[in-house]
């Protein structure tokens, strides 16, 4: 019998949209925040130190949709919610205990700031389960800024077999949690893509 291990923050939360640009704008103005990365397909937000705290991702990016009034409302919402674990072998240890349950994420990504794995409850709600790259805010921030995060704001999709057998094998977790390649960029997985 393992352990409970648990998330230790709620993290962020991803929403879909198609009225984009007035989303990121009524973000801004209510939680009082900034814009730490923002592409034409997505925007991250922060109103505190946390690298973001908000996303807003455009369902009608490259898609020929409009975003004026006419469109419906109710085709957008919840992307996913993310929570945070302490460390890398806490996340780990809440992966191979939910694997023993037949519980297997659908997408483990190194986004940079996070390394992330995203699950699926039965009626297909996503969640993130996620640890910080970087052992502080203003660490996470600059790569956020910085040109790997500007050249793949997604992610590179590692297999979480070989990352828990990295950390079995006595690898610290430092060197395990960074980011060194930027490519290739993943494609979005989940509802994302509708």
């Amino acid at each position: 019998m393992h352990a409970p291990v648990r998330p230790k923050s709620f993290a962020h939360v991803v929403y879909r949209s198609f009225h984009y640009k007035q989303m990121v704008e009524w973000y801004l103005l209510v939680f009082d925040a900034k814009v730490q990365h923002s592409t034409p397909a997505v925007t991250f937000i922060a109103y505190d130190d946390e690298h973001h705290r908000i996303a807003i991702v455009d369902l009608g990016f490259g898609k020929g949709a409009t975003r004026d009034d006419r469109t419906p409302r109710g085709t957008a919402g919840v992307d996913h919610v993310a929570y945070g674990f302490g460390c890398l072998h806490d996340l780990f240890a809440k992966y191979s205990s939910l694997k023993e349950r037949g519980i297997v994420p659908y997408w483990c990504i190194h986004h940079g700031p996070t390394v992330s794995l995203y699950y699926a409850d039965p009626d297909g709600n996503q969640m993130e389960f996620q640890v910080d790259a970087y052992g502080s805010a203003d660490q996470a921030n600059a790569f956020m800024r910085g040109a790997g995060f500007a050249a793949n704001p997604i992610g590179v999709e590692f297999n979480p077999e070989d990352m828990l057998e990295r950390l079995r094998s006595g690898e610290c977790e430092a060197s395990v949690l960074v980011r060194t390649s930027h490519f290739p960029v993943s494609p979005l997985r989940g509802s994302v893509l509708g």
